[in-house]
């Protein structure tokens, strides 16, 4: 897995959601071209949709959705991944350990897309990154903690 190519992110503010206020609902959509590499982040106050819906998306079901939460009175990072289930690509098992192994390389992305909000909220540095690997199979539909947003390195 190699770290983020910040030159291959492409950002997109939808939605009246701006760099520097954290505004719930605040979603993000993760999606990449396989023949470029190039990560295409959408962050609205909705998921992105358009973004999603091409045949061939639908198909491989590798795009990766985040959102804001609040929690009490501190924030946490969802992020879902779609292991298995439906019309997908690939079998859960070896979907499972390409999102794991990509893990890394999508929360760069989303702290780099997003860090001139983390520099403006320092607090929610602090913030828990929570992974729900979503699937059908039992051994794979599951929800782990991945640490804290100031842990990931761009």
């Amino acid at each position: 897995m190699s770290d983020l190519n910040p030159d291959k992110l492409h950002i997109v503010y939808k939605d009246s959601i701006d760099e520097l206020t954290l505004k719930i609902p605040r979603k993000y959509t993760l999606t990449h071209s396989d023949s470029t590499g190039d990560l295409f982040l959408t962050i609205g106050s909705e998921y992105d949709f358009e973004q999603i819906s091409s045949l061939y998306t639908r198909f491989m079901r590798d795009e990766v959705l985040a959102e804001w939460q609040k929690n009490n009175d501190h924030y946490e990072l969802h992020i879902y991944m779609h292991v298995s289930g439906g019309f997908c690509f690939g079998w859960a098992g070896l979907r499972d350990r390409i999102f794991c192994y990509h893990l890394p390389l999508v929360l760069q992305a989303f702290t780099y897309g997003d860090k001139k909000l983390i520099e403006e909220m320092p607090e929610i540095e602090d913030s828990q990154i929570i992974v729900h690997f979503q699937s059908k199979n039992k051994k794979y539909d599951r929800i782990e903690t991945f640490g804290q947003i100031k842990e990931i390195h761009c």
